[in-house]
């Protein structure tokens, strides 16, 4: 779906979700032959009413579909003219802009400190945590303590020291354990019977823009945030080089259960999950996070429907049911597909909380 070409992508997505192209015209109000034009770049994309009918139904970032739309029309994107149209007090901050002869570096800066504190996180916080036992009987994991903060407190932190305040959670088992304040709820009452990557899904409805999505049993610092933040990729995962460590005498969790990711030169991701690692690979593991930015959003989010149509009660890569996978099932199939993963490189400054054993060790270090 790499493509700048507003018709093209319209009608990738739409074939994604199997939706045809008269019932698509039919949902939007226009004719068919007029959607036919558009989606063989016949014609410039649609107006503004339109776009976000589209939007709607094919579950596509409208931000995104106005930078396709102003491309297709080799002008300004749809929804920044009229922004400008309704109010010509920002013509003087523009003006100023070109007045001052930045540069693209310039641009590019300003527009990074501004894109920083618009970055959102979700966590994904709806399983059982059964390897944990009696630990999490009346407590989901994410709310486990550590030196007086819980693990769930200690991830919002390293968030928000990075400036990101508009924070997600799926939550699941023991819900109602988990209630901070200023969090967006969502909930998977399927936890049972499904998995991370479409407990992700759950929350859907914040998919979109510039997001990086964690698992809920991570302790990382804010470095790693930091790291995720600074990649320019449209899909990046975060990978920890300096990992064996960590499986020193873990007996719990041992060394086959790491879900390995081998990379490429350019750090591009070419296997990913509990795979073999041979010892020329380039390798590290994913410590369970991923940033996406606002194409990353919309790449993905097409690609899982397409594959939740063709897999549900399947087999999907290494899970037994696209139910039950994992989100290294989903990035995997991102890269067979042919769509570039790049890898955020990091050394240590996380740790996995999955077995008791994990979670003794780690208190050792809030003693």
């Amino acid at each position: 779906m790499k493509s700048n070409k507003f018709g093209s992508v319209i009608r990738q997505i739409r074939i994604n979700l199997n939706i045809g192209q008269r019932e698509l015209a039919k949902r939007i109000k226009i004719s068919a032959s007029y959607l036919n034009d558009i989606e063989k770049n016949k014609r410039p994309a649609p107006k503004a009413d339109i776009l976000k009918k589209l939007s709607t139904i094919l579950k596509i970032d409208l931000k995104y579909l106005n930078d396709l739309a102003g491309t297709s029309k080799n002008e300004i994107a749809p929804d920044v003219y009229d922004f400008i149209k309704d109010n010509p007090e920002i013509i003087s901050l523009l003006r100023t802009l070109k007045d001052t002869n930045l540069s693209k570096k310039d641009l590019t800066n300003i527009e990074n400190k501004i894109l920083k504190n618009k970055t959102k996180a979700l966590i994904i916080a709806a399983g059982l945590g059964s390897r944990l036992k009696k630990h999490t009987e009346e407590l989901p994991k994410c709310m486990l303590d550590f030196g007086g903060k819980t693990l769930l407190q200690r991830q919002i932190s390293s968030y928000k020291d990075n400036g990101i305040e508009d924070i997600s959670l799926v939550r699941g088992y023991k819900k109602n354990k988990i209630n901070y304040k200023g969090i967006k709820y969502f909930t998977n009452n399927d936890f049972k019977n499904n998995n991370i990557l479409n407990s992700m899904f759950y929350a859907e409805k914040v998919l979109n823009g510039d997001i990086i999505i964690s698992y809920s049993d991570i302790l990382f610092e804010p470095l790693v945030v930091k790291r995720a933040l600074e990649s320019k990729h449209d899909i990046s995962i975060v990978v920890d080089i300096d990992w064996r460590g960590y499986y020193v005498n873990r007996k719990e969790h041992p060394l086959s259960e790491a879900e390995n990711v081998i990379f490429n030169s350019d750090n591009e991701v070419i296997k990913i999950g509990k795979i073999n690692t041979g010892k020329k690979d380039v390798h590290g593991e994913f410590i369970g996070m991923i940033k996406l930015s606002n194409e990353g959003t919309e790449i993905f989010k097409s690609h899982f429907h397409r594959c939740k149509k063709l897999y549900w009660d399947k087999p999907f890569q290494r899970a037994k049911s696209f139910q039950k996978a994992y989100l290294t099932d989903m990035i995997q199939e991102l890269v067979d597909v042919g769509v570039k993963v790049n890898c955020v490189i990091i050394e240590k400054g996380w740790k996995e909380i999955d077995t008791v054993e994990d979670y003794q060790k780690a208190l050792k270090e809030f003693d």
